[in-house]
């Protein structure tokens, strides 16, 4: 199905507003409840008398649909107000031309509005209305995307309800005795902390509003609420479904069977609160809610095998939207509706506005979309006007008539561009042009296509990439498949050119700055915010070029063929493709990790699958690094490679890791390539030797933890250590508030999921650190001490075939704050990790040798001793991230 179709706030920063929802404007009610009318009787001169009289009549057009002539009239009466000194009646009036401007799509003029009135309010001392306008307000910001800001006016920094600052509009509304005000205010709250993927909170103040509003005996209110639940409900259901398809990936049947199973329970839930809403919607006969409840019942209904009931929603709404009035809302509504007219299936929870109409339902497709081009027309909003032109672009795409499509697509590009608040549809449409000239095998205009998409997307990467948790994997389908169609393109251009040329070398340093860009986004994105920016210089660095001993390997996947690039100290840079297609290749990958991990079971190692590898990855350049004496080989790696360990590649007679050292890094913009300073070195090292039970999930005793953190004491003499009931989370951040340590150990249970929530650490205490949390807590009290130069997790894993887990992996050290992270990819509770761990930090003393270099050290003494821990199962899982030097 669609990944949660209500988001229309947070799908406008994805320029996807295909699937609009229940718009936050409900909180406050719909027209006339919401519309600000003045008090005729209160009035004492025949100006003002004409001024509310004006404010009147822009009710009654913004009523009918005319939100431009109620503009007109309003902004009379408001010049009006304003020389009377009448700022009572002049708030009103703002707030009314907010709400005309927030449906006419000028966010930024609405929010001028909103201050205005808010600042009015403030000037008279009216708490409630204070309140009210904040809370209006903070629906235009949510518009934007900017959910930050909306929690901060409607409760504050704190975030949290009981702590919420006096000024807020929860606070306020509360204070003031405004129920109606309150239960605004928490919808609004627990909106803007569902678009950022923050279920719980989300449901927890929607709960409360729908209450109230209970109680209150609002239908309109109650519905909204109702309505917020179900798309929390379809939020949780999205991510369930993401968890089941990442762990049939790896073979895990069972927790795959497990995450449907809650996912199913999920959406069956949001039909309850959907049909709910539906109910109080019907009762006050309010069209508007019930058709945008409708589009919302109609992805849960059909995964849930509801067939009869999404059927039914989708030709009710059909029905209801041709007696709504023009505006943006009902354009949105259905570009939306379009995009439901088929089926939603177990596995559609990702962006449709790349997926193509069965044929059945392409021609009422082609019907609604031009009604909607002609609505947006009519009411001459651009920004709709843009995407129902691009969606209509996109439905000839797909039938394979490339004039019409190039048409559409172009229009609707000259209207993104002319609109500043659709400039973050603007790739979109780039994009759409670029896959309409590739299938026409026009590649130089494709390749310019793309080009133009990067760059209108760099342009709102920041919003975009972290604009929402819950936005994670529509990232996949709308924002990757750019940069890899840029990078193919380039390649293809490549090819073409003559060997040795100046052009040759240009286009792949242009190809390796998308890839870095790429690797760059997926982080952000990842992690939902924006820390990874903070590691960013003016421009990309080439690391490879500095006249060191250290070549660079960049991959990356395409559906038919994956290519990898060689960076060179001297420059040069070399590329091959491996002419496997990305799930035959995965399928590679996959088993080769197993059969790593399959060596508690086999004592003696097959380097057979590993030696395939070496010849796809690393021999075709073997002369190369020999040829430039190469010691040291850092990776770039791409999707399903980051869960392995490279340095367990065999060219037939040894191991990769015994002819260089080996690191891995996310992104070159965002390694800090400076080496350690071993003058001072002091290690905190916490680990957890007892067996642990965390939210029901059971962990084993470590019983090598012990030997592994006294090895640690042993080899740094100034650390320190803190095991099991010492070691939790207000300890560990004591520590590092009172002290400065350059090195951070953690030898504990660890798991790096698919989604940042699900990668933590586990403390002494039965407790879940996040690396976000470990993150902020790094941040937060490091500052003065200086940055922490290696962070180690020893006994964590990441599973095997879920890429998407191996990037928390690999940016690990990035969200961490610190230069370098050293992890496993696998646990192993064994005497070999203390081995390997000990061994490392001896050869981090050593003021000749890298971190790479030490871990290579180690690596090969486990090797060389032979026996049982020579198999890579005991020394490939722990991986160096970051800064190798």
């Amino acid at each position: 199905m669609p990944s949660s179709p209500d988001r229309a706030s947070a799908r406008r920063l994805l320029g996807v507003l295909f699937f609009c929802s229940l718009t936050l404007c409900l909180w406050l009610g719909q027209l006339p409840a919401r519309m600000g009318q003045v008090n005729l009787s209160s009035t004492a001169t025949a100006q003002t008398v004409e001024a509310n009289q004006l404010v009147q009549q822009g009710v009654e057009r913004y009523q009918a649909g005319d939100f431009r002539g109620a503009i007109e009239f309003w902004q009379t009466a408001l010049a009006d107000y304003e020389k009377a000194g009448n700022r009572a009646h002049a708030a009103v009036v703002l707030g009314n031309l907010a709400n005309a401007y927030q449906d006419l799509g000028q966010v930024d003029r609405a929010i001028g509005s909103w201050e205005q009135g808010i600042a009015q309010a403030r000037q008279l001392g009216n708490r409630q209305a204070l309140g009210r306008m904040l809370t209006e307000a903070a629906q235009s910001y949510s518009s934007l995307g900017q959910y930050r800001q909306v929690i901060t006016l409607l409760c504050g920094e704190a975030k949290v309800a009981p702590q919420c600052e006096p000024d807020s509009a929860l606070v306020i509304a509360r204070t003031q005795a405004d129920r109606l005000g309150e239960v605004a205010a928490l919808g609004s709250l627990g909106e803007a902390h569902r678009l950022r993927g923050e279920y719980d909170p989300a449901i927890a103040y929607l709960t409360v509003s729908f209450e109230l509003a209970t109680q209150l005996g609002n239908s309109d209110y109650q519905a909204a609420a109702a309505n917020g639940l179900g798309n929390a409900q379809v939020g949780l259901a999205n991510l369930n479904y993401r968890r089941a398809n990442s762990a049939s990936q790896q073979g895990s049947r069972r927790r795959a069977q497990t995450f449907s199973q809650r996912a199913l329970d999920y959406d069956r839930q949001a039909v309850q609160h959907f049909q709910a809403s539906l109910d109080h919607a019907r009762r006050q006969n309010n069209l508007h809610d019930e058709v945008q409840v409708l589009i919302n019942l109609i992805p849960p209904a059909d995964r849930t095998g509801q067939a009869q009931l999404a059927n039914q929603a989708r030709q009710s709404a059909l029905g209801l939207l041709a007696r709504l009035p023009d505006s943006r809302t009902k354009v949105y509504a259905v570009i939306n509706l379009v995009n439901l007219l088929q089926p939603v299936s177990l596995t559609h929870v990702s962006f449709a506005g790349t997926q193509c109409l069965q044929p059945q339902a392409q021609g009422k497709a082609v019907e609604l979309l031009q009604q909607a081009v002609a609505m947006a027309q009519k009411i001459q909003d651009s920004r709709a006007q843009s995407f129902a032109l691009g969606q209509l672009g996109h439905l000839y795409e797909c039938r394979g008539e490339y004039d019409p499509a190039m048409t559409l697509t172009r229009q609707a590009q000259v209207l993104a561009d002319q609109n500043l608040l659709a400039k973050d549809s603007l790739y979109l449409w780039e994009w759409q042009a670029g896959r309409i000239f590739q299938a026409q095998e026009k590649d130089a205009d494709a390749l310019s296509a793309y080009e133009q998409a990067i760059a209108a997307l760099e342009s709102i990467r920041g919003d975009i990439l972290s604009a929402g948790r819950d936005l994670q994997f529509d990232f996949r389908d709308t924002v990757e498949p750019v940069y890899r169609g840029l990078a193919e393109l380039r390649l293809q251009r490549v090819a073409a050119t003559a060997p040795e040329s100046a052009a040759r070398e240009r286009d792949l340093g242009s190809v390796l700055s998308t890839i870095d860009a790429l690797k760059l986004a997926e982080l952000q994105n990842y992690f939902g915010n924006d820390c990874v920016l903070t590691a960013l210089g003016p421009q990309r660095v080439d690391l490879a070029g500095r006249g060191s001993a250290t070549a660079v390997f960049s991959s990356i996947l395409f559906e038919q063929r994956t290519a990898i690039l060689l960076s060179l100290p001297n420059g040069d840079k070399k590329y091959r493709w491996i002419e496997i297609g990305r799930s035959q290749f995965t399928q590679q990958i996959n088993e080769f990790r197993r059969e790593l991990e399959r060596g508690r079971i086999d004592l003696v190692y097959n380097p057979q699958r590993a030696r395939a590898l070496y010849d796809q990855l690393i021999r075709p350049f073997d002369q190369d690094l020999q040829q430039a004496k190469i010691s040291t080989l850092v990776f770039i790696q791409d999707g399903i490679l980051r869960s392995i360990p490279i340095s367990a590649l065999h060219d037939g007679e040894q191991f990769l890791i015994q002819k260089y050292a080996v690191a891995t890094t996310p992104s070159l913009t965002l390694t800090d390539l400076k080496a350690l300073d071993r003058q001072e070195l002091r290690v905190l090292a916490m680990g957890l030797t007892q067996a642990a039970t965390v939210e029901g999930q059971q962990f084993p005793a470590l019983d090598n933890v012990s030997l592994e953190i006294s090895g640690i004491k042993a080899q740094i003499p100034s650390s320190k250590q803190l095991l099991d009931g010492e070691f939790t989370r207000a300890r560990l951040q004591q520590e590092l508030s009172q002290n400065a340590y350059a090195i951070l150990h953690i030898a504990t249970h660890g798991e790096f999921g698919n989604d940042p929530k699900d990668t933590f650490l586990v403390t002494g205490d039965n407790r879940k650190l996040t690396i976000t949390d470990l993150e902020a807590m790094l941040r937060s009290v490091g500052r003065g001490a200086g940055p922490v130069e290696l962070l180690t997790l020893t006994a964590c894993q990441t599973a095997v075939g879920d890429d998407r887990a191996s990037l928390g992996l690999a940016g690990v050290a990035v969200q961490a704050g610190v230069k370098s992270a050293l992890a496993s990819l696998w646990s192993i509770d064994d005497a070999s990790t203390a081995r390997l761990v000990n061994q490392f930090y001896a050869g981090l003393r050593d003021p000749n040798l890298s971190k790479a270099e030490a871990l290579q050290a180690a690596q090969q003494a486990l090797i060389a001793k032979g026996g049982r821990y020579a198999h890579p199962l005991y020394w490939a899982p722990l991986i160096l991230v970051g800064n190798w030097l």
